[in-house]
């Protein structure tokens, strides 16, 4: 099963967000993830209903915080970009009229429930200016190409 990289790669593209100055183009933060502008749009778009980044279209737009790192936490950004799977593991319904399969189901949803819970709490207690605090914005790009991020 492939894992769900949204989340990962929302609070990278939001860290970078809030350490530069102007906004960052779909394009640029495409180039950053190594994926396509669309895909970014789409993305972003979600994170811009909740009113955590606003885009400005034409010359000189793009994208850009809403609201400081400080106020955005974990849980915020996993619930825009759509509440992704936590768990690459899960019940099976390979035979639905098995009561061993049923028991193992039912016990497996509970701990899966509770385990997500404590996740999800956990998310609500961490900003992003808590994973970042001492991430100085680079003073060049060829400093930002040095620690594996594309930042033209």
């Amino acid at each position: 099963m492939r894992q769900d990289s949204r989340l990962s790669r929302m609070l990278h593209v939001l860290i970078h967000m809030g350490h530069h100055d102007g906004a960052l183009t779909s394009d640029m933060i495409a180039k950053m993830l190594d994926t396509n502008p669309v895909v970014i749009r789409r993305t972003m778009a979600g994170l811009r209903e909740k009113g955590y980044v606003a885009s400005e279209k034409g010359h000189g737009g793009g994208w850009t915080l809403s609201r400081p790192l400080s106020e955005l936490t974990l849980l915020d950004i996993y619930r825009a970009v759509g509440e992704p799977s936590v768990f690459a593991v899960g019940p099976a319904y390979d035979m639905p009229g098995c009561v061993i399969e049923q028991g193992v189901n039912a016990t497996l949803k509970d701990v899966f429930a509770e385990a997500e819970q404590l996740l999800l709490k956990r998310f609500a207690g961490v900003t992003l200016a808590d994973i970042a605090p001492d991430f100085a914005p680079p003073a060049a790009k060829n400093e930002a190409e040095a620690k594996g991020c594309r930042s033209d």
